[in-house]
């Protein structure tokens, strides 16, 4: 299968020059923390003693999910469709963002119940009207997931500086919970949160689908394929799907929120190559985000309470990105500036 060919390493050497010329810039070294990280990453990346983040590409995967049926969301399904016109038309906060940010944007509507109308901004590939309701059957088929991965992977950039995935899809942390909890071996109750606004009584029920959920489909210990075809959703197989995509062509992608972890985490299981080519741009506000992030070894870049998804915390992390490299590229060395480093000769 093409997600298992071999991903390629990012440079050592020109990662080790990188961490060189950071111990001469003119600050304290480890000063820049994570940033000082970052443009080292990037480095390697791109295999350049100059690393940019100019070129910027954003993907939104949108889908229905079946077990919005069971009433796991504060929302009517239909909002898949609307949000998805909102996305094309420009008014959704990602879309605000992309523009501010210079990105390449486009929307990818894989399967919505309600028809999606073409329109400019907007691909439709319907692959199925949603998936299955996972409380009682595998959410797709063998045919579809593999149909929604190959979807990513023909979405995943081939020449750019950064890859931002983002998700759309009424009910879908409920099936970020239900594979967070499968993966990691954790109980609902630590990776359920209020999703999209849900009240109390609404996250009890939440967890009480993805525990019938798990009961239904992890009594033979499948695998994580398996587990993506059997409780996943169409936007996150084709933000897996694109991940390792993006990875096999030298790009490396910057993860949002839960959603877009939990596709991370089996992209990395899929393809142990594709961990070196991501970092993560913020911790959720969603509990079961934490386990993810640990189960990944991820430091991410803000904690700022963001859950809206879209891939909107990645886009406001770009900054940070940019920074980083321009910091690493333009500051001064000691020797450039005439400043002591205060060592003593002996």
């Amino acid at each position: 299968m093409w997600w298992q060919e071999a991903v390629q390493a990012p440079s050592e050497a020109v990662m080790d020059c990188a961490r060189e010329r950071q111990l001469t810039l003119t600050k304290p070294p480890g000063s820049l923390g994570l940033v000082e990280s970052l443009a080292v990453a990037f480095a390697g990346w791109q295999n350049s003693s100059a690393p940019r983040v100019d070129r910027v590409e954003i993907c939104v995967f949108a889908a229905d999910h079946g077990v919005a049926e069971e009433g796991v969301s504060a929302f009517p399904q239909d909002v898949t469709q609307q949000m998805i016109h909102n996305f094309a038309t420009g008014g959704a906060a990602i879309t605000v963002l992309a523009e501010d940010l210079g990105a390449s944007f486009r929307v990818v509507s894989l399967g919505t119940v309600a028809p999606v109308a073409p329109m400019a901004g907007l691909i439709v590939q319907q692959l199925a009207p949603g998936t299955a309701n996972f409380c009682y059957r595998p959410a797709m088929s063998v045919e579809l997931l593999s149909s929604a991965l190959d979807c990513g992977a023909a979405h995943a950039p081939r020449k750019a500086d950064l890859f931002i995935g983002g998700e759309m899809g009424i009910g879908n942390t409920t099936s970020a919970a239900a594979l967070t909890s499968a993966l990691l071996g954790i109980p609902p109750e630590e990776t359920v949160g209020r999703g999209t606004g849900v009240d109390e009584a609404g996250t009890r029920l939440k967890c009480h689908v993805v525990t019938r959920a798990l009961d239904q489909h992890l009594c033979d210990e499948p695998g994580e394929l398996e587990l993506l075809r059997r409780l996943g959703g169409l936007e996150i197989a084709a933000l897996c799907g694109a991940y390792i995509a993006a990875a096999q062509r030298g790009i490396p992608s910057l993860v949002d929120g839960y959603i877009c972890t939990a596709a991370a985490l089996i992209a990395c299981r899929l393809n142990r190559g594709v961990r070196e080519w991501l970092c993560f741009a913020h911790r959720s506000a969603e509990p079961g985000h934490g386990h993810l992030l640990r189960a990944l070894e991820a430091l991410p870049l803000l904690d700022a309470g963001l859950c809206l998804g879209e891939g909107s915390g990645a886009a406001i992390a770009v900054p940070i990105l940019r920074s980083a490299c321009i910091l690493h590229n333009n500051m001064a060395t000691f020797a450039e500036a005439g400043v002591s480093t205060g060592e003593v000769d002996s």
